[in-house]
């Protein structure tokens, strides 16, 4: 179906990246699948298309552009060439917009143009072995002493916390009794901190080239000036950003989903069994027009989403609508493509196994699916 979101600069950005991939990233990609992690180099040779930078202003070395469509090209162009690109997203679109929004003007200087340039990459912990989604739960804390935070805690399921050289910890300041919400703040510590502890990379069912680790911090002292924001408003930060990236994980979600169908068709025209070729027994046909429907209804929920995010104005529930059905059609999808390979689809060395064992995240991250119906069914009122 036909898309209008997108004008001639994002095409032609699209362009630009879709090269950059096939040349740079392409034929490294089965290398960074046996060593399970993406290069350092890889940020900084991509950081010069502006992929980093793209909402950074221009004095702090970036574009100065601040609009989700490009962030949601890097998505789609990822999945069309059929690679994941580590931390990218998350550094994107979940981690940038803190810097953006909350940090000052002495911050912004030490730290954005690093981000920019893709020297300086990032994480956020926020989860812990015992919270999950409960983030008002959070047991890590931060107490003053003179100039400094001292941090005490743990964190589990980091994304990109083992190659981060920032890391945006969510930490308690103070306790209410009555609102346990209130209390939390964003601290940034730095890589080499003593006492801050990167540990074990957690061996997950996909997205092996995207590092997950768990960070322990002990007695970490941290200057007052990384504080993120206002001290004790964090928990409110968090609300402000979830719809982007709820947003974020379902346009993977559709990209990939995509992805599945066209490797699925290039398949099936090859392929033959019984002396027929598998693109022409029915099931085959019927199968992929219904998931080929599905896909098109989720990209048209995605793009009239993302034109609301531009807009500002992407409500919590349209976030968590979008994400709900995507991610849920994103399974359905590639388990039905996958199928349609027979026991080749079960080899990881084929994408389409990848991208199975990839999906299957997009429904817990960024909020699980459970939890996106009770943000939904509050909005009905219920």
């Amino acid at each position: 179906m036909r898309r209008t979101l997108f004008d001639e600069t994002h095409e032609e950005f699209r362009a630009n990246l879709r090269r950059f991939l096939e040349r740079k990233v392409v034929p490294e990609y089965l290398g960074w699948l046996a060593a399970g992690a993406v290069p350092r180099s890889f940020f900084t040779e991509i950081a010069a298309l502006g992929v980093q930078g793209m909402a950074i202003e221009p004095e702090y070395g970036g574009v100065g552009i601040r609009d989700y469509r490009y962030n949601q090209i890097v998505q789609e162009e990822a999945a069309r060439a059929g690679v994941t690109l580590g931390t990218l997203r998350t550094q994107l679109d979940v981690i940038a917009p803190y810097f953006l929004e909350y940090s000052n003007p002495e911050q912004r200087a030490r730290w954005l143009p690093g981000i920019a340039s893709g020297e300086l990459l990032t994480a956020i912990a926020m989860t812990e072995p015992g919270t999950g989604s409960d983030l008002a739960g959070v047991r890590t804390t931060a107490v003053r002493e003179g100039d400094h935070y001292v941090i005490n805690g743990a964190k589990t399921f980091i994304t990109g916390g083992g190659l981060a050289d920032l890391v945006i910890v969510l930490a308690r300041t103070s306790t209410d009794p009555v609102n346990r919400r209130a209390g939390l703040s964003l601290i940034v510590v730095e890589a080499g901190t003593p006492g801050f502890d990167k540990g074990r990379r957690l061996d997950k069912l996909g997205l092996h080239v995207q590092d997950t680790v768990e960070l322990t911090f002990t007695d970490v002292r941290v200057p007052v000036a990384n504080l993120l924001g206002e001290r004790d408003a964090g928990f409110s930060y968090l609300g402000h950003n979830l719809a982007q990236e709820r947003l974020a994980i379902a346009v993977g979600a559709v990209a990939q989903a995509r992805a599945a169908v066209d490797l699925t068709i290039d398949y099936v025209r090859e392929r033959t069994v019984f002396g027929t070729r598998v693109a022409e027994f029915q099931n085959t046909k019927f199968e992929l027009a219904a998931v080929s429907a599905e896909v098109e209804a989720a990209q048209a929920m995605i793009d009239h989403a993302v034109i609301e995010l531009v807009a500002g104005e992407l409500d919590s529930a349209d976030a968590a609508r979008t994400k709900l059905f995507c991610t849920e059609m994103q399974g359905r999808a590639i388990d039905r493509c996958l199928q349609l390979f027979g026991g080749y689809g079960y080899i990881t060395e084929l994408p389409i196994a990848r991208l199975y064992a990839d999906a299957r995240v997009s429904r817990i991250y960024g909020g699980t699916s459970e939890v996106m119906k009770s943000i939904i069914a509050k909005s009905l009122g219920l």
